[in-house]
């Protein structure tokens, strides 16, 4: 392995921060997409379609690791989502995902925050894995996708690769917040009604 080649490095940490993310969320794995991407637009010393790859890749294996582990014990991960919760809510919920479910896989990996929450959900109510697999690569492509568009956007600003990653990486965690924002506004208009 070249260690001076940034694609030996780049694409490896790609990969495998967007995976740690999507299992542990500790690593702003918006961030990892949207730097890469400015990497690749700016530098050329990576390639976007790869990096978008080695993103959906890391994404979509950690999604199903998030999934499956509560879903291979999923009585007792029901039991702990349902501790608190009335049962027509989870009722409720129960009948979402039959109705809909591979529309909340994907909302909930757009979503900033939004995706453990669902696939936590989906996994205690026993949601099936043949539905879930295919929803969740859809959900991985298209947020790799997003957030890589906003790594070009930087890239294609800034010709240096470090302001580029940096705007990148502002860029995203600009609009995580801001999609919290609008998310915790809209609870609360819902709860005033």
């Amino acid at each position: 392995m070249n260690w001076t080649d940034p694609a030996a490095l780049g694409y490896p940490a790609v990969f495998g921060g967007v995976l740690l993310g999507s299992i542990i969320p500790i690593v702003p794995t918006g961030a990892v997409v949207g730097a890469a991407a400015a990497v690749a637009t700016s530098s050329g010393q990576l390639s976007l379609p790869l990096v978008i790859v080695f993103s959906v890749l890391g994404a979509y294996l950690g999604d199903v690791v998030t999934f499956g582990i509560p879903r291979l014990g999923s009585e007792a991960a029901f039991r702990w989502i349902s501790r608190r919760q009335p049962a027509e809510r989870l009722e409720k919920a129960r009948e979402q995902f039959a109705r809909r479910g591979w529309q909340l896989v994907v909302v909930g990996r757009l979503v900033p925050a939004g995706r453990i929450p669902v696939l936590l959900a989906a996994a205690a109510l026993s949601y099936p894995w043949r539905r879930l697999l295919p929803a969740a690569f859809v959900a991985c492509v298209l947020w790799a996708t997003a957030y890589s568009l906003l790594g070009i956007v930087s890239g294609g600003v800034f010709d240096s690769p470090l302001i580029a990653t940096l705007l990148a990486t502002v860029l995203v965690l600009l609009v995580t917040v801001l999609t919290n924002l609008i998310a915790r506004w809209r609870r609360k208009t819902k709860e005033r009604v």
